[in-house]
This record gives structure tokens, sequence and C-alpha cells, in this order.
């Protein structure tokens, strides 16, 4: 998969999960929507499918930052943006990687590493 092609459908998939957000605060009602959506056991599933994911992408946050302030700092905003926040996160990645998947996965750990071969 080429740069282009992974920046096109990571900006693709953000700005669809920051369109559904901006639709669901403008339209619904975050509190009561929500009341229903824990009494409901598939929502209450989809709900830990959705914050595992999201701890499964703080996970690679936390390997590939080095700065424990920066990792606190997007772990919060991972649980309270969603995947609009990771799509970002990812976006930025890939474009400081400059198309590298090495330095796109590890940052960081990938230019150390290079110091030790």
């Amino acid at each position: 998969m080429g740069k282009r092609f992974a920046l096109g459908y990571l900006l693709f998939l953000t700005g669809v999960m920051i369109t559904a957000l901006v639709y669901g605060f403008a339209v619904g009602d975050f509190w009561k929507d929500g009341k229903e959506l824990m009494e409901n056991p598939w929502g209450i599933v989809s709900l830990f499918d959705v914050y595992v994911g999201f701890f499964f992408f703080i996970g690679w946050v936390w390997y590939r930052e080095c700065c424990p302030g920066i990792k606190l700092l997007l772990s919060l905003a991972i649980l309270l943006g969603g995947n609009a926040v990771c799509g970002l996160y990812a976006i930025v990645a890939l474009v400081k990687s400059k198309g590298n998947s090495s330095n796109f996965f590890l940052g960081e750990k990938y230019h150390s590493q290079k110091d030790f071969h």
C-alpha cells in the first residue's frame, strides 16, 4: 500500500468519523441516548468493543511514543475523542514517517533502533 493511498484512506475514514460525531452531537441527546444504549445488551457490547479498540490503539501509541506526558495526553484524548483522535494521530504519524512503514509503526523507536544496527 502506497503512502498516497494510505493517507487518502486515513483522511476518508477520519472525515467519516468526525462527520458522524458532529451529526450525533447536533441531532442526538448524549445523556438520553446514552442511557438507552446502556439498557440494551448489544449497546453494552458495542461500547466494550469500541473501548477495547481504543485500548488496542493506545497500546500502539504507548509503544510508539517516548514522552510519558505525550502518552498520557494522547490516551486521554483517545478515550474522550474516540476514533476521530485515533485517525488524526495516524494521519500525523503517516505524514511524519515520510512513507517509511517502520518509522510509521515504531516512531522514535525506529530512529533509536537504527543507531544500534
